[in-house]
């Protein structure tokens, strides 16, 4: 019996605010493999090629179930009646669409609501792009992964080898939703192991006295910084998001943090904080003084054994200083931050205090919310190529998730020797998504061009 962490139920929420809180990725192939002679998805092969490799990703097969109050948290159980026609789609040819037709289309998908009676994801083929090429859109709820969860879970659904030998579709029987008495034991015994585990530490003092310090830490640090400015992209959002790209290699990434002895996160930061400055300076909003601070997901499932799985992050509380003109000054002060932020990231557990009230105040809270402007998340992607049913992917797009009064954020991922990153914004708070990207090729010329100095 596995029930959804704190972190997984909160995820759920902010769709209700039509915030909704998917990862995704879009993956460009050559089509030769897939499509007919008339440029149309072969949708059969390609359900039985994904429904064979289910096995290995199972949470694809299930279903968040919410049961009657004394019960206990939500928990995963199997689809009584799953059909992977209801997760892997195609959408009509788009005849030689260029990107700004694919950012399109893949948002008109993305609008579309997931049906949480089903599993929380979908698979959507767009053929017919300029070069011949076709696009997969993975959309996956972020209750079911976080970044590296979804990582791994990619390498699950496409293969490392363009021939390699073709799963068979094995038989699969959903096992039934637990029973009434079976929830109440399993509840009782985690409030039972709870317990326990606060007598024990009532028995070290000085375990709860560490414990303690570190919590008070975490909150420290993240308001340490205080409040942050009150500027034009913190206002409550809608459903709507604007896309944009930015391309480089990863070598390139790593050549800069090398050269000034900072991570590739510091980079993608102070590339980002760029961007944000040529925003402001097009809306005419002064940037003199002005430091932005920024949510950024850290991941933790390096701690754990075994393959990343589910939601294990947490996050920091980095400022871009936007009054930095300097881009390599900018970079070092990112640096510097987080270097020390970082140490003192822990996992966001706890209990889930459930009703439509408290849902109600958290999301009314998020909208209004005045410890951070924006978001920036970075997930290292499969370093070698991969294949979907014998077509390759030539390249990775992430999408990412926006809420509350977050109005524009980035995400970067690697993959095969790429690094790409999106810029999202709401579509009526800061649809200047393309202005945000253009200044962020311009930073990274500047980092690329400059030399250290000391």
């Amino acid at each position: 019996m596995e029930r959804l962490t704190a972190q997984d139920v909160m995820t759920l929420w902010p769709d209700e605010a039509g915030w909704s809180q998917d990862i995704g990725l879009v993956a460009l192939l050559d089509a030769c493999d897939l499509v007919d002679t008339d440029g149309r998805i072969l949708l059969g092969d390609v359900r039985t090629s994904i429904e064979a490799r289910l096995p290995l990703a199972p949470r694809l097969r299930q279903v968040v179930y919410v049961p009657r109050w004394g019960l206990g948290r939500p928990l995963w159980v199997d689809a009584a009646a799953f059909d992977v026609r209801d997760h892997v789609c195609a959408v009509p040819p788009v005849h030689h669409a260029d990107e700004a037709r694919l950012l399109e289309v893949v948002e008109e998908l993305r609008r579309r609501p997931l049906d949480r009676s089903r599993p929380l994801w979908k698979m959507w083929f767009v053929p017919g792009l300029a070069g011949g090429r076709t696009a997969v859109y993975l959309r996956v709820h972020h209750a079911i992964a976080d970044g590296p969860a979804g990582v791994a879970m990619l390498g699950a659904l496409f293969d490392s080898a363009p021939d390699g030998p073709a799963p068979r579709v094995e038989p699969w029987m959903p096992a039934p939703v637990p029973a009434a008495n079976e929830l109440i034991v399993d509840n009782l015994r985690r409030r039972r192991a709870a317990a326990a585990r606060v007598l024990a530490a009532c028995t070290r003092p000085a375990t709860i006295v560490c414990r303690t310090r570190r919590a008070w830490a975490s909150v420290r640090e993240m308001v340490s910084g205080g409040r942050a400015p009150r500027c034009s992209l913190n206002r409550p959002i809608g459903a709507a998001r604007e896309f944009a790209v930015v391309r480089t290699e990863l070598a390139t990434m790593r050549r800069i943090s090398d050269r000034y002895g900072v991570k590739v996160n510091d980079v993608l930061l102070a590339v980002f904080a760029g961007g944000l400055r040529e925003l402001f300076r097009s809306r005419g909003e002064p940037v003199d003084n002005l430091t932005l601070r920024a949510v950024v997901p850290v991941s933790l499932h390096r701690e754990l054994p075994g393959p990343a799985r589910g939601n294990l992050l947490g996050q920091m509380i980095v400022p871009l200083p936007l009054s930095i003109d300097d881009p390599v000054r900018r970079l070092v002060s990112i640096a510097a931050d987080t270097a020390t932020r970082k140490r003192g990231v822990r996992p966001r557990r706890g209990a889930v205090v459930g009703g439509r009230t408290v849902r109600w105040i958290a999301l009314t809270l998020l909208s209004r919310q005045r410890m951070m402007n924006t978001y920036v998340a970075d997930v290292p992607g499969p370093p070698v190529p991969l294949y979907l049913f014998g077509a390759a992917v030539r390249e990775i797009v992430p999408v990412v998730a926006l809420m509350g009064n977050i109005a524009v954020g980035a995400g970067a991922f690697s993959y095969a020797g790429q690094f790409t990153i999106t810029v999202v914004g709401d579509g009526a708070v800061c649809p200047e998504v393309d202005v945000v990207a253009r200044g962020m090729e311009q930073t990274l010329r500047s980092l690329e061009a400059s030399r250290h100095r000391d």
